[in-house]
């Protein structure tokens, strides 16, 4: 009986110390992989921005906030409502000045036949009456006309002499004219004009050869 009792003791007292070495490693092994985090996380050199970057590492990510998501899509919404209203803003203008090309084209052609009786009404007095003041007055206007379409952008075509060209000069009359050179315009029937890079008519002529 005494034997069993004593047995049991030195079992109770193995039983301690097992507990206490297992304590003792285990709270060696914490210590040891708190000292190896800590210098993954800050090791000689590294940055501010490396070191908090390792430590979140190490830290559970948090979950993403919905209200991030959905400031996300109302900025790329906003986004995409700036771009269309910048597109719709351009074309408008390109429409505009399409519109004030074409409202310009059509006054200018209702103004050359008013142009076209000036020129036949100047050409038409006599030479003894050229110095009267009716025919310096519809000298004036008909300059003043003239230097307004040519402030408008309203240029006069040149043709005779010149190469004829069917993108400038509607032929009319065809002669033939040894002191002339092949194809070229010989007289002019009525003037054509262009509007900046456009033709608003084209000039109405005889060609040679």
């Amino acid at each position: 009986m005494a034997e069993q009792n004593i047995n049991e003791e030195v079992d109770q007292e193995l039983e301690a110390q097992a507990e206490e070495v297992a304590e003792e490693m285990t709270e060696s092994a914490e210590e040891t992989v708190s000292e190896v985090e800590a210098e993954e996380v800050e090791a000689p050199g590294d940055s501010e921005a490396e070191k908090t970057e390792k430590k979140g590492f190490f830290k559970k990510k948090d979950k993403k906030d919905p209200r991030d998501t959905q400031i996300e899509e109302l900025s790329d919404r906003v986004k995409r409502q700036m771009a269309e209203f910048d597109n719709y803003r351009k074309r408008t203008e390109r429409e505009k000045s399409s519109m004030f090309e074409l409202g310009s084209r059509n006054v200018i052609e209702k103004m050359l036949p008013v142009v076209d009786n000036f020129e036949r009404g100047l050409a038409a007095i006599p030479e003894a009456e050229k110095e009267s003041a009716v025919a310096k007055g519809m000298e004036m206007i008909y300059k003043q006309l003239m230097t307004t379409l040519d402030e408008m952008g309203v240029k006069p075509i040149e043709a005779v002499g010149q190469p004829f060209d069917p993108n400038f000069h509607n032929a009319v009359m065809h002669i033939e004219d040894e002191t002339l050179g092949e194809n070229v315009v010989a007289e002019e029937f009525q003037k054509g004009y262009m509007h900046h890079d456009s033709v608003i008519r084209c000039s109405m002529v005889k060609v040679a050869n």
